[in-house]
């Protein structure tokens, strides 16, 4: 093979190694700086879309060191339902720890089961908006998006009154577009996503789930669970345990962000939680 060819070709290989490795760098930039709550009020474009500048610093670590002391705060969020059976349980759990926790309800599913969304109120947690039907809000034009959110906060309203449920959304499945935020913020909704997890939405093992999110937990934190899981509530007594061995707080959504607030949140500091001693 003549010299040429073989340096034109040497060229192209590294062309496409740094393309690929380019290509990496910026997912993982995704990975890092993906925000966990866009609040109504904050530059959502700036949030889903970050400069060159910040996704650089991001995978390489170059950041200023943060001096701003990290709340260990923690909200368990619970998706979806209410459901029968389980959601009770949950509640029960969550009743004997003294835990506060915020639930993300399907509008339909509270008109479904409005005697357990009212359960959860009088729990003492937190009732936010997870839209009316539950569907992907990445596939529906915006006036059927705003629909969702005030249709699901307006069933919400009827059945257990809570001011979050005009205030705190959530997107069914995390999938949402920066079309999804803008209509959020027009209609004065919160986007409350989360800093973990761990997948109990596909069918895990309660110590599965334990050792993920004590492996990943931050400070501050919102924890992403859902509410119909039988894995769920038997992993919640030893989560909890060591959350508060380690001088975490719980706390709702809504006193999180009066309290550690939207910017903390969205950089949180990993704080891998102590296992229970064997």
């Amino acid at each position: 093979m003549p010299r040429r060819t073989l340096i034109a070709a040497a060229c192209a290989l590294f062309a496409l190694a740094a393309t690929v490795a380019g290509w990496r760098l910026w997912l993982k930039s995704d990975d890092v700086l993906r925000p966990v709550v866009v609040l109504h009020d904050a530059d959502g474009d700036a949030l889903l879309h970050p400069s060159l500048g910040r996704r650089l610093a991001a995978v390489l670590g170059a950041s200023p060191p943060d001096t701003d002391p990290m709340p260990k705060l923690v909200a368990l969020t619970f998706d979806d339902g209410p459901y029968p059976v389980v959601t009770p349980l949950l509640l029960q759990v969550l009743h004997d720890a003294g835990v506060p926790a915020t639930f993300f309800l399907i509008g339909r599913d509270a008109e479904q089961f409005p005697d357990l969304a009212r359960a959860i109120a009088a729990n003492g947690d937190e009732i936010a908006d997870h839209t009316l039907t539950h569907p992907d809000l990445d596939r529906l034009p915006d006036a059927a998006v705003g629909a969702e959110l005030r249709d699901g906060a307006a069933a919400l309203e009827r059945i257990a009154p809570d001011p979050a449920e005009r205030r705190l959304f959530r997107p069914p499945h995390g999938r949402y577009t920066a079309a999804t935020i803008r209509v959020a913020q027009a209609a004065g909704f919160d986007t409350v996503l989360w800093n973990d997890d761990p997948g109990d939405w596909r069918s895990v093992p309660a110590e599965t789930l334990t050792r993920h999110i004590l492996a990943r937990a931050t400070a501050p934190e919102i924890v992403l669970l859902h509410s119909g899981r039988q894995a769920t509530v038997a992993a919640l007594p030893a989560v909890i345990a060591a959350y508060r061995r380690d001088g975490y707080r719980f706390v709702t959504v809504s006193e999180l962000l009066r309290t550690a607030g939207a910017a903390r949140l969205n950089r949180a500091a990993k704080r891998p939680l102590t296992a229970p001693s064997s």
